[in-house]
């Protein structure tokens, strides 16, 4: 999604935007504090360094496709968000061990909690591919829920004007720290849940600037789980686009923000511990609007909103049961099926795909379009690069922005 006006993308850079509406993130109802007294504790940084404008047109790129936005929200199934979508593979209704139940009304305002969804949780909620095990405590009613039309129709009107895909999983089984990874690496090294803040901790991260007690589950080479610091030096995709000397930037909140637990980059050891690395590529989420206005995004960008503007619940969605099991492609995943917009001038007008994916896929596509190798894993080698999305013989069509929504409300928090 690239939330702009006309005029300020210059035609020939065209955009592939990416709206990844994820089921993987977050952290227990109870470590969690007020938006407008968020914990403290990671390591400040220096500012970042100023954007550029960079053209885009200047890099080779195998489709007419000059920019990649991947923009990464949190907990939600497609069929809560899509299951009445026309020619959706969406339910209206859920299984409840064994039992066939409804999906309520969902609300777009607060939920009254969050609903669980580590990595046991989820193993729990899938049930050996019965998708009937979502009724956990203290939340079960509101898993067996779904939003409609008229409760997002901003993603609706994106959708029917662009392309939504309805066989595309999270990464991962359970939370968001893996998932997040995966967006970055097409890995996790293998952690699979959020990292484990001490008691009484106010650990705002789940990154290399983590207490030393802070630990996340990971698997070992045999399979076995222990406990390591959340920091790791694995090559991520932005390593393989420097190589290529192609610019990218990541868009998170700043460590004094609720979501900074969402910033990938966090996790790896030479660019959090490296000022210069993390002032070059790390940006805080609330200067991206901007600098789409100067047209100052480079080639790839990635987005990972404030918590309190990710669609995660509680949080109101104006400011999750799913009935499909998820492929086992290995011990990671994948996790439960999540809707994939993709927004594009060539995107094919108001297709449904069915084309299977995960968050592996976009990166696999970022690698395809400007030529760039060697994989990073076996997932983004595997993974198919979204191509069912686009129609490159078509007349690019013109941007389309919306409104902002003025019929709900979303919680006020503070501007840092």
């Amino acid at each position: 999604m690239i939330p702009g006006r006309r005029g300020t993308l210059r035609r020939p850079a065209l955009y592939m935007a990416i709206a990844l509406l994820v089921l993987s993130a977050c952290t227990a109802r109870a470590s969690e504090t007020p938006a407008d007294r968020p914990n403290i504790s990671a390591t400040p940084t220096v500012a970042p360094l100023e954007p550029q404008v960079v053209n885009a047109n200047a890099f080779t790129t195998r489709t007419p496709i000059k920019h990649v936005v991947f923009v990464v929200k949190e907990n939600r199934t497609f069929d809560d968000l899509f299951g009445t979508f026309p020619g959706a593979n969406g339910v209206s209704f859920g299984m409840d061990h064994g039992t066939r139940r409804p999906l309520i009304p969902g609300t777009a305002g607060r939920l009254p909690s969050d609903i669980p969804h580590c990595y046991q949780c989820a193993i729990q909620a899938w049930d050996h591919g019965k998708m009937d095990g979502f009724d956990q405590p203290p939340t079960g009613k509101w898993a067996y829920s779904q939003l409609h039309r008229s409760q997002l129709p901003n993603y609706w009107r994106w959708a029917e004007r662009n392309v939504l895909f309805d066989d595309f999983f999270s990464s991962a089984w359970g939370p968001s720290f893996p998932n997040h990874l995966y967006t970055i690496a097409a890995q996790s090294a293998e952690a699979r849940d959020n990292p484990r803040r001490p008691p009484r901790s106010m650990s705002n991260t789940f990154g290399c600037d983590a207490p030393p007690e802070q630990k996340v589950e990971q698997y070992d080479s045999q399979g076995h789980v222990g406990l390591v610091p959340p920091c790791f030096d694995f090559r991520t995709e932005g390593d393989v686009l420097n190589r290529a000397h192609i610019p990218w930037a990541y868009y998170a909140a700043t460590e004094r923000q609720r979501g900074y637990i969402w910033s990938a980059y966090s996790a790896i050891d030479r660019y959090r511990n490296d000022p210069a690395q993390w002032a070059r590529y790390i940006r805080p989420v609330d200067s991206l609007l901007g600098d789409i206005a100067a047209n100052e995004l480079p080639p790839v960008t990635w987005v990972t909103p404030r918590f309190e503007l990710s669609d995660h619940p509680d949080y109101s969605f104006c400011h999750f049961y799913d009935h499909v099991p998820p492929p086992d492609v290995d011990r990671m995943g994948f996790g439960f099926r999540v809707p994939l917009l993709v927004i594009s001038p060539y995107a094919i007008d108001g297709k449904v795909s069915h084309e299977e994916g995960e968050f592996s896929s976009v990166l696999r596509f970022m690698e395809d379009n400007w030529n760039l190798r060697p994989f990073l894993t076996r997932r983004d080698r595997q993974a198919t690069p979204m191509m069912s999305a686009f129609d490159f013989s078509q007349t690019p069509r013109a941007p389309d922005p919306l409104p902002l929504r003025t019929d709900c409300k979303g919680m006020k928090f503070p501007k840092n």
